[in-house]
């Protein structure tokens, strides 16, 4: 603040629009704003009847942030005394104890109220209220039952002790499933392809642009019939499987063959007279009769083994 004589200052409207002058974006802004710019008016207006007809920039600012925070400060020891006696909403009763605990002597208020050269200043702009976000909702609200007095709090939204289930249940549909795989196998391939169109070596359908629709280069092989002649994942699996199967096969009837031959002893007593080199050569045989490449071997069909 600051005398006249010595103030060069604007006039106390002018110092009244200033502040502010940042564009806010959000409806709370705008709202605190508006807030801020009515509380700039009254500050000028009790400098004005206090006398002085101009003041600094500086001085107004402050003067204005000492009255928010005074105002501020009731409005808070009205809601704790309030909320003190099991209220929600502050009345009356509750500024005056605020006033009092804060040091002011309220029996000067009616005739301050009633002084001669008070300023009328005119309403402040409506501005709508800042909207709070709606939190989540489920389910229907409870009201107070009849022996609960109807400033009390409300209930909680249901969320908070109901149960709410947080997953849904798999889709079972067919065509959704089916639809739902081939969407995710397309979008495998094309993130493989750029994958391997960003990493490897490329080919451009257009000589300017090299970057427009690149196309993975083919890698010459200097065996083009190689792989053609190797055999695939698939085929291993399945000369492997039928492998085994034949070796179990073989293991069971060798099991079943000398089980036949231990119950007969005229079979025993053949057996005895046979020189012991005579069993060797069929041994040898069913080796050379095994081949190892696989392409080489006659073609026999996988035995389905049934359930015992």
């Amino acid at each position: 603040m600051a005398d006249p004589a010595v103030s060069s200052g604007g006039s106390l409207n002018a110092s009244g629009r200033v502040g502010g002058t940042k564009s806010a974006t959000s409806p709370v802004e705008n709202y605190q704003l508006a807030r801020r710019r009515t509380l700039q008016v009254v500050v000028s207006a009790l400098l004005t009847e206090c006398g002085f007809d101009s003041a600094e920039k500086a001085a107004v600012e402050t003067l204005t942030e000492m009255m928010q925070s005074y105002i501020t400060e009731i409005g808070r020891c009205a809601k704790s005394y309030c909320e003190h006696t099991a209220r929600s909403v502050p009345t009356l009763s509750d500024t005056i104890v605020a006033l009092i605990e804060m040091g002011f002597n309220v029996d000067t208020l009616p005739v301050y109220a009633k002084r001669s050269q008070r300023m009328v200043i005119t309403a402040p702009p409506v501005t709508n209220t800042p909207v709070t976000p709606k939190a989540l909702s489920a389910g229907q609200k409870r009201t107070h039952p009849s022996h609960i007095p109807g400033y009390f709090p409300e209930f909680p939204d249901p969320h908070t002790y109901i149960k709410t289930p947080t997953f849904r249940e798999p889709v079972s549909d067919y065509q959704v499933v089916r639809e739902k795989a081939a969407t995710q196998r397309r979008d495998v391939e094309r993130a493989l392809t750029r994958f391997m169109a960003k990493t490897g070596e490329t080919q451009s359908l257009f000589k300017d642009d090299v970057t427009a629709f690149p196309l993975i280069a083919a890698q010459r092989s200097s065996i083009p019939y190689l792989s053609a002649l190797l055999p695939s994942e698939l085929e291993l699996q399945t000369l492997e499987e039928t492998d085994s199967s034949e070796q179990d096969d073989q293991t069971d009837n060798e099991n079943a063959s000398g089980n036949i031959i231990a119950d007969d002893p005229a079979a025993d007593k053949e057996n005895s007279l046979l020189p012991p080199t005579s069993v060797v050569p069929s041994a040898k045989a069913n080796d050379d009769s095994v081949i190892d490449n696989p392409y080489l071997r006659p073609v026999k069909k996988p035995k389905i083994r049934r359930k015992k």
